[in-house]
C-alpha cells in the first residue's frame, strides 16, 4: 500500500510469514515500513510511539548482515533478545532513514487465536499512522543502499582528474546536462586548480553562460552570447541556438544565431553537413565565415583531396563568391553614408564660417577654437551633472549643454569682435593674423586647465547603431549629426530668409554703405551677426563630443576644411555651402581608401585650387552692382 508523501509505505515482505500470523500458526511478521514525511524530527531518534507499538527481536544470523549503529539511533529492548540495529541521517538535503528488523513481533500476537492476531495487526497499522510525521524506512533484510551520486556531481569531481579522457567526458556531461549554475562551483575549483585544469574548465564556464544569456532581455546580449557561441568551436551549443533562434523576435539576433550555428556545422565531420552549412553562410553573406570556409576550399584543391573534400570545397567556393559580390555593395553603402557624415560635420561648422565671410569679409583663423570652447562647455555640463545629479538624470546632461556651448561659443565671438576685429576691418591681413594669434592663445589655456585629453560620455540613446543590411552598420551618432545639420541649414535659412534679422543681415552683406544710409545700425549688425556665427561653431563642437576626443586642437583637425567649402561654395551663399560640403566630405572619404588620409586632403586641397582658376567666385557667385 502505497502513500503520498508525509504519510507512509507500508511493503509486505513475506506474504506467507504474514499469512501464518493470521492463521495464529506464528508469533512474527516480517515487514518493511516506511516513513515519509518532510522533514525528520526529534534529531533522528526513533519515534516513541511506535516503540511503545512493536518489540523489536533479534537473532544472530541477522544481526550479522545489519550495518553498524549510529550512536544517536536508540531502540527499545527486548526481553527475548538484543534490539536491532537502525542507521540514520540527519540531513537537509536528505531526509531519509533506515531501520532493519528481522523480524518484528506485533503486541496481541502471542495469542494463537487467528482472530486475535488479525486485530492486533490491524490496530498497529492504525498506530504507525497516528505518528507524526519524521522520515524513516524500516527495511526487511540487509543493508541499506547509499543514494547514488547524480552525473553532475560525478563529472564535477572527474572535472580535475590527471587523466584528460576522464577530464574531458567528465565536461561533455557538465555541458550536455549543466547549467550556469554550475559556475560558482567551477569557479572555486578552476581557483584551486593547476593551469592545465583551468585552461580546460574556461572554455566550459564561457559556453554555461553564454548559454543562459541567450535568453536575456536585452537584444546586444542575446547576439554577443550567439556570436560567442559560434566562435566556440563546440558543436554542443548547435541544439541551444536552434531552440533560442525558435523563439526569438528580433531579425538580426536570429541572423547571428543561424550564422553561428553555420560556422560550428562547418567543423561535422559529415560532408554533406558541411557543404549544406557553407551554402548557408552563402545565403547569410556571412562576412565571419570567410576564413573557415577558404580553409575548406585550400583542402579541396589539395592533390590528396577526396571526392567529398572536392564538393564541399565547391560549395564553400561559391558561397565566398556571394559573400564577397555582397561585401563589395556594403561597402559603398557604408562608404557613401560616412561621406554624408563628414559633410554634414563640414556643414555645421562651416555655417557660421560662411555668415561672418560673407558678411563681415572677416577671414575668422580663430573660428576652430570656438568649436572647441563648445566642446569643453559640453564637457564641463557632463561633469556638472555627474557631481550634482543622481545617475539617473545623467543622459539628460547633453540636451542641456546645447545652449551652454552655443551661449559660450557665441559670447566668446562677441568678445572677440568686441576687443579685437572691430578695429580691424577692412584690414583682412592684420585680422587673419590677429584671430590666428587668439586660436593660439585659446589653445594653449585649453591646454593648461582641462589637459590634452578629455572625453564625453554618450548618452544612452545616442549608443550603438542600427544594422539596416547585412555588413552596413549605421551608428547612432552619426545619424544624429546628420540630423542636426538639417536641423541648422533650416533653422539658419528660416533666421535669413523669414526673419527681420536676416533681411537686414542680407541688406549689409549685400551693400554696407546703403544699408547705413537706410538706418540699419551696421556695428550692431556685425556683432550679432559675429556672435551667431561663433555660436554655430560651438554647436559643432557640441556634435563633434559624440565622434571623437576633446582636445586642444580640435578645431585644427577642421578649419581648413571649412575655409575650402566657403571659397568653393561661394561667400555668403547657404546653397554654395550645403553643395561644397556634400562634395568635398563625400570625396574625401572616397579616396582616402585608396591615397590615405594626409594625401587625400592633398589632393582635395589641389582640387579646389584648380577650380577657383576656373571659378573665381565660387558655384555660387554673388549678384548685384557692387558683386565685384
Amino acid at each position: 500500500m502505497c502513500l503520498v508523501e508525509g504519510q507512509f509505505t507500508i511493503v509486505m515482505i513475506s506474504l506467507g510469514r504474514t499469512v501464518a500470523a493470521l492463521a495464529g500458526c506464528g508469533k512474527t511478521i516480517v515487514v518493511r515500513w516506511t516513513f515519509k514525511g518532510p522533514r525528520v524530527c526529534g534529531k533522528g531518534r526513533t519515534p516513541g510511539r511506535m516503540l511503545e507499538k512493536f518489540r523489536l527481536l533479534t537473532r544472530p544470523t541477522q544481526a550479522a548482515t545489519s550495518p553498524a549503529r549510529p550512536e544517536f539511533a536508540k531502540t527499545a529492548s527486548s526481553a527475548r533478545g538484543a534490539p536491532y540495529p537502525m542507521q540514520g541521517r540527519n540531513s537537509k538535503t536528505d531526509l531519509r532513514f533506515t531501520f532493519h528488523a528481522s523480524r518484528l513481533t506485533v503486541p496481541g500476537t502471542e495469542a494463537r487465536t487467528p482472530l486475535a492476531g488479525f486485530f492486533s495487526i490491524l490496530l498497529s497499522i492504525v498506530g504507525l499512522f497516528l505518528c507524526a510525521g519524521p522520515t524513516w524506512t524500516i527495511a526487511a533484510e540487509g543493508p541499506a543502499a547509499a543514494p547514488p551520486t547524480s552525473s553532475i556531481e560525478q563529472a564535477l569531481n572527474q572535472v580535475t582528474s590527471e587523466d584528460e579522457s576522464v577530464r574531458d567526458a567528465a565536461i561533455r556531461v557538465l555541458i550536455d546536462q549543466g547549467d550556469v549554475s554550475l559556475v560558482p562551483r567551477l569557479e572555486e575549483i578552476r581557483a584551486n586548480a593547476d593551469r592545465s585544469i583551468r585552461q580546460a574548465i574556461k572554455p566550459l564556464m564561457d559556453l554555461l553562460k553564454n548559454r543562459a544569456k541567450l535568453t536575456s532581455s536585452s537584444t546586444d546580449v542575446r547576439r554577443s552570447a550567439a556570436a560567442d557561441l559560434g566562435s566556440s568551436g563546440n558543436r554542443s551549443a548547435i541544439p541551444w541556438l536552434d531552440a533560442a533562434r525558435v523563439n526569438e523576435s528580433n531579425k538580426w539576433v536570429r541572423y547571428t544565431m543561424e550564422e553561428s550555428a553555420a560556422l560550428l556545422n562547418l567543423a561535422s565531420g559529415d560532408p554533406s553537413i558541411k557543404a549544406a552549412a557553407a551554402d548557408k553562410l552563402g545565403e547569410l553573406r556571412s562576412q565571419n565565415g570567410v576564413p573557415a570556409l577558404k580553409q575548406l576550399v585550400a583542402a579541396g584543391d589539395g592533390a590528396e583531396a577526396t571526392e567529398s573534400q572536392k564538393t564541399v570545397a565547391k560549395a564553400a567556393g561559391a558561397a565566398i563568391e556571394r559573400i564577397e559580390t555582397w561585401g563589395v555593395w556594403s561597402n559603398v553603402i557604408e562608404t557613401f553614408f560616412r561621406g554624408i557624415s563628414l559633410s554634414s560635420i563640414l556643414l555645421i561648422m562651416s555655417l557660421g564660417l560662411a555668415i561672418v565671410f560673407g558678411l563681415m569679409g572677416v577671414i575668422n583663423m580663430a573660428h576652430g577654437e570656438l568649436m572647441m570652447v563648445g566642446a569643453y562647455a559640453t564637457f564641463v555640463t557632463q561633469q556638472c551633472f555627474t557631481a550634482w545629479f543622481s545617475s539617473d538624470v545623467f543622459d539628460w546632461y547633453f540636451p542641456a549643454a546645447l545652449p551652454v556651448s552655443f551661449l559660450a561659443a557665441a559670447g566668446s565671438g562677441f568678445l572677440l569682435e568686441a576687443t579685437v576685429i572691430r578695429f580691424l576691418y577692412g584690414r583682412p591681413l592684420e585680422t587673419m593674423l590677429a584671430t590666428w594669434g587668439v586660436s593660439l592663445v585659446l589653445m594653449q589655456a585649453a591646454r593648461v586647465y582641462f589637459g590634452d585629453l578629455t572625453a564625453v560620455v554618450a548618452p544612452g540613446p545616442l549608443r550603438g547603431g542600427a544594422q539596416v543590411m547585412v555588413g552596413v552598420y549605421l551608428p547612432y551618432n552619426r545619424i544624429f549629426i546628420i540630423a542636426l545639420s538639417i536641423i541648422c541649414v533650416l533653422g539658419i535659412y528660416f533666421t535669413l530668409f523669414k526673419s527681420n534679422l536676416g533681411l537686414r543681415v542680407r541688406a549689409v552683406t549685400q551693400n554696407r554703405n546703403m544699408s547705413a544710409c537706410l538706418g540699419i545700425p551696421t556695428r550692431k549688425v556685425d556683432s550679432y551677426t559675429f556672435a551667431f556665427g561663433s555660436g554655430l561653431a560651438g554647436i559643432a563642437g557640441w556634435a563633434l563630443t559624440m565622434v571623437g576626443n576633446v582636445d586642444p586642437g580640435l578645431g585644427q583637425n577642421y578649419i581648413v576644411d571649412a575655409f575650402m567649402v566657403v571659397v568653393t561654395g561661394g561667400v555668403g551663399k547657404l546653397a554654395g555651402t550645403i553643395v561644397a560640403s556634400l562634395g568635398i566630405g563625400g570625396l574625401n572619404k572616397l579616396i582616402e581608401p585608396s591615397f590615405g588620409a594626409v594625401y587625400g586632403k592633398v589632393f582635395i586641397l589641389v582640387l579646389v585650387i584648380l577650380f577657383l582658376q576656373w571659378r573665381p567666385s565660387g558655384l555660387f557667385a554673388m549678384k548685384g552692382r557692387d558683386a565685384d
